[in-house]
């Protein structure tokens, strides 16, 4: 049972103000032509628009209740998406796409190199040879934003609480969600931007662009960085 699932009807008024990525991430999916596909699909805040822009998507997800809410939103967009429950590190997925997404910082639950690298594998062997791309964001926290944060309970949405406990030593985050409807814990784990680039040429990635947001203004060492990657050639 993933922790999701306990937040997964929570999960769209948690996130509803988290919409600065959508068009970044449907104009890469329009340009791949598709079929795409998505790890960490959740309840589809990313495939729904994608589809809707009129592009074939494939979303994996750990969580059946997150898959549950995306179903349940895409037949209601009148969207025919293929939905399916799998970890982002052996995703159950043949053939291969011109792009692989992984939104929403979904790469910070991978805790470990060995889980990151697993994760890292997954995608790239589902990459279209050569002009296939794997496009992804994550976060590594500014002092600021741990002060202001930590172990505090904060009201995100109205009526839906939570609350950051960040460990700089093991570089990890505990994020904990409270509301009427549902509550959860998440463990999440950070790297830095030269760690990141060092992790994916060391598993065959070239990195195309890093950018700093979705408005594809380069990183200049934000706590945000958004990456493009290609298979390097064999």
């Amino acid at each position: 049972m993933s922790s999701y699932d306990r937040i997964a009807r929570v999960y769209d008024p948690w996130s509803a103000s988290v919409v600065e990525d959508v068009p970044f991430y449907v104009e890469e999916a329009v340009r791949s032509g598709g079929p795409v596909l998505e790890l960490g699909v959740g309840t589809g805040r990313i495939a729904i628009p994608v589809a809707a822009a009129g592009i074939e998507v494939v979303g994996v997800d750990l969580s059946a209740g997150m898959l549950e809410v995306a179903r349940e939103a895409a037949a209601l967009a009148g969207l025919g998406i293929d939905l399916r429950q799998g970890d982002l590190r052996d995703p159950p997925v043949e053939g291969t796409f011109p792009l692989v997404l992984c939104p929403f910082r979904s790469l910070l639950h991978m805790e470990t190199d060995a889980d990151r690298r697993l994760a890292l594998r997954a995608a790239a062997s589902r990459l279209t040879t050569g002009h296939g791309r794997f496009v992804f964001d994550v976060f590594a926290p500014g002092a600021d934003d741990i002060a202001e944060t930590h172990g505090r309970w904060l009201e995100r949405e109205p009526g839906i609480w939570e609350r950051a406990d960040w460990d700089e030593d093991t570089r990890t985050l505990i994020l904990r969600v409270r509301s009427p409807d549902g509550d959860a814990e998440m463990s999440l784990a950070w790297l830095s931007v030269p760690e990141w680039r060092e992790l994916l040429e060391s598993e065959g990635f070239v990195v195309e662009a890093l950018y700093g947001w979705f408005d594809r203004s380069p990183w200049r060492g934000g706590e945000d960085s958004v990456w493009v990657c290609r298979r390097a050639s064999s």
